[in-house]
């Protein structure tokens, strides 16, 4: 009776300890083992973005790899495959060949980002709102930026893109011109990074507006937003600049959400 009793007294305490264990397992606050040819990309990866491995930079042979991390060359292979899925790296053949970190291009970046945001768009991930917020918080301190940085081309740029405004009809060459003008401002903040940002937001924005119809007051009213930007980027007024563009984008962020999408 006694030995039973403890039986059942051990037995208990063992399910007790086990289910504890297993509670404070929980799945979700697990990090899992991560494939061992993942833990090599992962580790490249990171050295390729916080600059230790530069753009054009040769990679260690898979065999030195291997050995560096202590693991196949099949498992090396398996990482640099997943690294140049991504374009972090590409591998070249020959006596000069070798496997070296890729310099990626802005033109690349941005279209990257213009088709993600395009997925994106229209859906609860990213709105119509969320698009015209991050736009303002992009180019009103681009176009401060302009004020202090442009060059007098860029300003010769603007006006004759004002003046195309003026003389375009129909929506689709209007919308391209309007496009034209804001990447001239975001060129004359001299930040290539605010540029690669800005454009792909825009692309967007036309692609779902440049179907609304706009009548020719609301043309009228960009043309002079424009114009009143150029001055105050000319008169090196940066907070003037700021300002006007902030003006200008308020009255788009309206016009656009009142527009039908076609």
């Amino acid at each position: 009776m006694v030995g039973s009793n403890g039986g059942d007294h051990v037995a208990g305490h063992v399910l007790t300890t086990r289910s504890t264990a297993r509670e404070g397992l929980d799945p979700s606050r697990v990090n899992r083992v991560r494939p061992a040819y993942q833990q090599v990309a992962d580790q490249l990866r990171d050295r390729i973005l916080d600059g230790s491995l530069g753009s054009g930079d040769r990679l260690p042979t898979e065999l030195d790899l291997a050995d560096i991390f202590g693991v196949s060359r099949s498992t090396v292979r398996e990482a640099l495959r997943v690294l140049a899925s991504r374009d972090l790296i590409y591998t070249t053949r020959g006596t000069t060949g070798g496997t070296f970190v890729s310099r990626v291009q802005f033109e690349k970046v941005s279209e990257y980002l213009e088709t993600s945001l395009g997925l994106m768009s229209g859906t609860d991930d990213v709105t119509l709102g969320d698009l015209l917020e991050a736009r303002e918080l992009l180019e009103v301190p681009a176009a401060g930026l302009a004020a202090l940085r442009h060059e007098e081309h860029h300003l010769e740029e603007m006006k004759q893109v004002v003046e195309r405004e003026k003389q375009t009809r129909g929506r689709g060459m209007k919308f391209r011109e309007h496009r034209n003008f804001h990447g001239i401002v975001v060129n004359a903040a001299g930040n290539g990074l605010i540029g690669v940002m800005t454009e792909p937001v825009f692309r967007v924005l036309q692609a779902r507006l440049a179907r609304g119809e706009m009548d020719a007051g609301f043309w009228r009213e960009v043309d002079d937003d424009h114009l009143e930007i150029v001055d105050r980027i000319r008169d090196r007024d940066s907070d003037g600049a700021s300002a006007a563009m902030k003006d200008h984008l308020a009255k788009l962020s309206i016009a656009y959400r009142d527009t039908p999408i076609g």
